[in-house]
């Protein structure tokens, strides 16, 4: 039969399986915690769970260097974020701690906390991912085997409808340094991915006689390759030929590069600290990269191309998130009710379905 008893500050708790005795440093102040967890320890011993010393002693620590082995076996490009992450937020709330006595409580009030700190509903969703991925992992690798709590995960409010037209975006790009003007044209026009599919575009990627440009499998967010022909868009074949030029001239001086979009020879890295200066220069403080892709997705749909060719273009996989790009205006709403009074005031009828139907089938 299990028992409880106290060691300094904290309650311990001992049970059997298979004979062999396990005792566990719960690392609660509460009597009553204590005596759940033991009966948790029962519970999982009596349906079979191989409930170990092992298991019960492995550390947040621990966990979460297979969640960061995960990402970096996997090639995620997310991992240095992850990583981060655990340095910043995570450890410090529950660094050195058992994994067995994290329990929903605790998490709940770690939200609590980076709510107060200012942190968003999607940051600590994301930082809640990372802990719940350790449980998953460490369950998988038989590594634990006591409770996985439930994840307190926020409700997110992240849908943006943030667009520029092309007035707007020729004015942020008179702001901008001139190598990241083709960058930002190229992402309004294709709503291609900044940081992950246009920065790291490469010449042998390009045909310039077929004016093509592909994207390698794997290189992209869906893990799918993709390719667009932009014969027929003289804004585009304009910034490949400049961009051509510009690698050849650096070739001539003895400057090597792969990349197509590049800053004195190499890849640009990042450019949003630049983009947050032009657009508050251009008086659009606020607007993000990412507004970048929505105005494509929101140009293509108005021009008359059909949403799956759209999609095609932009890359996105799932219908309900190519609708979310689709973003309405108030100038939209504007234009709409405008059209509405002028047919109004000129008497025309509305349309009937019905009878036109009817005349259809006669």
């Amino acid at each position: 039969m299990g028992q409880i008893r106290k060691r300094g500050k904290v309650w311990q708790i001992r049970y059997y399986r298979n004979g062999q005795r396990i005792e566990e440093t719960t690392e609660f102040s509460k009597y009553e915690d204590a005596r759940d967890l033991l009966r948790d320890r029962e519970g999982d011993i009596s349906k079979g769970v191989a409930v170990t010393p092992r298991s019960i002693k492995l550390t947040f620590d621990d966990a979460v260097k297979d969640v960061v082995s995960d990402y970096t076996v996997n090639r995620k490009k997310s991992t240095e974020w992850v990583e981060r992450r655990i340095k910043l937020h995570l450890t410090p709330a529950f660094g050195g701690r058992r994994l067995s006595s994290i329990t929903t409580a605790d998490l709940r009030a770690f939200a609590a906390r980076r709510l107060e700190a200012k942190a968003s509903a999607a940051e600590i969703n994301r930082e809640l991912a990372i802990i719940r991925r350790a449980f998953r992992l460490a369950v998988q690798g038989e590594k634990y085997h006591g409770r996985v709590p439930a994840f307190p995960m926020l409700a997110e409010d992240n849908v943006r409808s943030g667009f520029l037209d092309r007035e707007q975006l020729e004015t942020v790009c008179k702001h901008l340094p001139e190598a990241l003007q083709p960058v930002i044209r190229f992402a309004f026009v294709t709503g291609w991915r900044i940081q992950s599919e246009v920065l790291g575009m490469e010449w042998r990627q390009v045909d310039r006689k077929t004016h093509t440009v592909r994207l390698d499998v794997g290189t992209t967010k869906n893990k799918k390759g993709r390719h667009i022909d932009y014969s027929d868009n003289p804004e585009l074949v304009t910034l490949f030929e400049a961009l051509w030029q510009e690698h050849e001239t650096l070739q001539k001086a003895g400057t090597m590069s792969r990349c197509v979009f590049q800053r004195h020879g190499k890849r640009i890295k990042d450019f949003r600290g630049a983009w947050k200066v032009a657009c508050t220069a251009a008086g659009l403080p606020g607007r993000l990269p990412h507004d970048l892709r929505r105005s494509a997705v929101r140009n293509l749909v108005r021009s008359g191309v059909p949403d799956t060719v759209a999609m095609r273009i932009s890359g996105h996989k799932t219908r309900s998130v190519f609708d979310r790009y689709d973003i309405t205006s108030e100038a939209d709403v504007r234009e709409g009710l405008g059209k509405v009074a002028a047919g109004t005031n000129r008497g025309d009828k509305q349309p009937n379905a019905k009878a036109d139907a009817n005349k259809q089938t006669a």
